[in-house]
């Protein structure tokens, strides 16, 4: 696994890395990373048209670095009676506006984590502790990884008690993830293949060990899967996948994102 750095040191924005990472069963995985300064970035929270790759968003909109957003429910077509789907799942808000989603269910809808971001300022915490309408852009997604430089239990959020709303558990097994860590100075995209044999993919906790690893000091975990999906430089880094060895070119449409945006 990574060394880990406590160091706030400062990166050429953005920085991106490739990593092969090796796991302890003798498994391996390549995990993608776009560090951004904080200080040369404004995060922002969108909302994708219907259900639009990530890499397709962009190059149509321009955007040069974004990273996959929060959850969202099936599109009733490949799960038929699913009602709202390709809505996003967990709560949104952009420039201070609620914006359309599926609220988490209760108890979990307070405690899962999010990201906020207003102006320079960028947070990751649990839901609860922050006001009930924030200023700023707002995307709900957990489970919480990182907390102060130090790994989190990640049971509280209720993701295997509340896997109904999801196409399964998504604590359980290894899978292509993707996750957002900040620390003083950076905002740390990370984006994980998987489902291939020579890609294993990542368990929550081996995830959590890499942003340990890179020097994050808060991170959340972010939608997975086929959907997971780093865009740095204009590119499409990872390869999503959305069954082991079946390639996704271009990746899954996915609901909503997090857009790096020049200061």
């Amino acid at each position: 696994m990574l060394l880990r750095t406590t160091e706030p040191r400062e990166v050429a924005s953005p920085l991106t890395r490739t990593l092969r990472v090796p796991l302890a069963d003798g498994g391996v995985t390549t995990v993608h990373v776009a560090e951004h300064a904080r200080r040369d970035v404004r995060l922002r929270v969108r909302r994708l048209p219907g259900l639009t790759p990530l890499a397709a968003w962009c190059a149509a909109e321009g955007v040069t670095e974004a990273l996959v957003g929060g959850f969202f429910l099936r599109d009733p077509a490949v799960a038929p009676g699913v009602v709202g789907g390709g809505r996003p799942l967990g709560e949104l808000r952009a420039a201070g506006e609620a914006l359309d989603h599926v609220p988490f269910l209760a108890p979990w809808d307070g405690l899962r984590a999010c990201v906020h971001a207003d102006g320079t300022d960028v947070s990751v915490t649990r839901r609860g502790e922050l006001p009930a309408a924030p200023a700023g852009d707002l995307l709900q997604a957990g489970p919480l990884l990182v907390r102060d430089g130090w790994p989190v239990d990640i049971a509280p959020e209720g993701f295997s008690a509340g896997a109904a709303q999801f196409d399964s558990d998504i604590t359980d097994g290894r899978h292509p993830r993707a996750a957002l860590g900040v620390d003083h100075d950076r905002l740390i995209a990370v984006a994980c293949d998987g489902r291939a044999d020579d890609e294993a993919g990542l368990t929550l906790g081996e995830l959590t060990a890499v942003l340990l690893g890179l020097g994050a000091r808060d991170a959340l975990n972010l939608d997975g899967g086929g959907s997971t999906s780093l865009v740095s430089g204009g590119t499409l880094r990872n390869v999503p996948r959305q069954a082991h060895g079946v390639p996704l070119p271009g990746g899954r449409g996915i609901a909503t994102a997090l857009v790096f945006e020049g200061a």
